[in-house]
């Protein structure tokens, strides 16, 4: 890595680049330290600190801390990450969009405007809701004071919505401008350096609970160190392999002649990811089993003792393998379908075997062993299943290391969200080195007129 690092720097527009994409991401961790105007920082703050859910932790793990200090940047850039998800599923049921995706380069245009769009408006419903459901609580002073005016009020609500939807449609130009003129996905390292920016903060909990805690002798001190370093290290290893792990599947092109020449027979592969969906299925169930939190603490309904009360500690992964009260685990095995569910359904979006197996027919390709058009396909179709729930399943598994721990030591949610924040963090950096790995063997290419 630091090779291909030193290399791409003796390169002019590489060091650029970098460049370009170090000075972007310094915008952003400054952005993440302005105020959002009209709003008590203070007693956000120590609200945050109360709360004992784990929606929240993972929220604010996306937004790199900018949530917990109700800075301009709250919302991050997830609205344009869920607007992108939702074009991507609507060119599947809507025709219209479905021919601008294969339109070339002016449908990708009019679908990157159209996301663009749809990023504003969820910016818009998210920063109205939270500006609303956390105003009525304190947050916002005018809401609560006995003397504003409805004008006054009203104003103030408009002010954050308007900052917070500035904020994270700033974030989504920031992300596109990586992309075009940084290196690698703008997004997807947007993303990565606000996970970052908490992994110190999360080692330093770490720490405090199993090494540094009170009455803890020398000894165990030092072997809680080791396990967590460990653990953390076999995690990491864990996500390159299933990055990198592929399945080969070997493909024959028979000869043709082609004018006076006899072209073909050569022999290739078709690399199919184990890990098809990514990060993915962990981030949409951890979305969706994390929303009736918080939307139960935007309206003022947690703490309760009623069944409503005990499916939203199911829900929390802090809850699961607690050993005082293990019918919360329940939470895990709807984890686990979701996880698996989103894969395949994700993967049914980016790969598609019948167009796989058509443009292998038109090219004279073929299986060895499996006869050209539906066989081929569904040949595809079996293979593409059983790595899927491979990949989902090992996903799983480095994702709940953190919090199987937590729920066997009951330290509560804090670190739950560690695991699928190393893997968006390894994925991304090692995304971003094979961008610039692509770039520099483009430039370092002998072509033709060079023989």
């Amino acid at each position: 890595m630091l090779a291909t690092l030193r290399n791409a720097l003796k390169v002019k527009d590489l060091r650029q680049r970098l460049f370009f994409t170090f000075m972007m991401l310094l915008v952003i961790r400054l952005g993440s330290q302005l105020p959002c105007p009209g709003v008590d920082r203070t007693y956000f703050s120590s609200w945050f600190a109360k709360q004992s859910a784990e929606a929240f932790n993972f929220f604010n793990a996306f937004t790199g801390g900018s949530f917990e200090q109700m800075s301009i940047l709250a919302l991050s850039i997830t609205p344009y990450i869920t607007s992108s998800i939702i074009i991507q599923l609507l060119t599947i049921a809507i025709p219209q969009l479905e021919e601008m995706q294969r339109d070339g380069e002016d449908g990708r245009k009019k679908l990157t405007a159209i996301t663009r769009y749809v990023t504003v408006g969820l910016a818009l419903i998210e920063g109205t809701a939270m500006a609303i459901g956390f105003g009525n609580q304190g947050l916002i002073p005018a809401m609560s004071s006995s003397s504003a005016t409805f004008i006054t009020k009203a104003g103030a609500v408009i002010t954050v919505v308007a900052a917070l939807t500035a904020g994270s449609t700033f974030l989504m130009w920031i992300g596109e401008r990586i992309t075009e003129k940084g290196v690698g996905n703008g997004t997807s390292i947007v993303l990565m350096i606000n996970i970052l920016s908490r992994i110190p903060s999360d080692m330093n909990s770490l720490f405090e609970m199993f090494v540094f805690k009170d009455g803890q002798t020398v000894a165990k001190g030092a072997l809680a160190a080791v396990i967590i370093i460990a653990v953390i290290l076999v995690t990491i290893v864990l996500v390159i392999v299933l990055n990198d792990a592929t399945r080969k599947i070997p493909v024959q092109y028979s000869k043709k002649m082609q004018g006076r020449k006899m072209v073909g027979g050569q022999s290739s592969f078709i690399p199919l990811k184990v890990n098809t969906a990514g990060v993915i299925p962990v981030i949409f169930a951890s979305s969706l089993m994390s929303m009736p939190t918080m939307v139960a603490s935007f309206m003022g309904k947690t703490g309760g003792t009623g069944i409503g009360s005990k499916i939203i500690t199911g829900l929390n992964q802090g809850s699961w393998f607690n050993l005082n009260q293990p019918v919360y685990t329940l939470g895990f095995v709807l984890y686990v379908v979701l996880n698996v569910f989103f894969a395949y359904f994700y993967t049914s979006i980016t790969f598609n075997p019948i167009e796989v197996a058509d443009n292998m027919k038109k090219q004279g390709g073929f299986i060895p062993g499996i006869r050209p058009g539906k066989p081929t396909q569904d040949y595809l179709n079996k293979i593409l299943n059983y790595i899927i729930f491979i990949g989902a399943i090992g996903l799983m598994i480095v994702a709940l290391i953190p919090i199987v721990l937590t729920g066997l030591a009951g330290v509560g949610n804090s670190l739950c969200f560690f695991g699928t924040s190393l893997i968006i963090i390894v994925s991304v950096i090692l995304e971003t080195i094979k961008a610039i790995e692509s770039q520099m063997i483009v430039r370092n290419y002998k072509g033709f007129l060079n023989d």
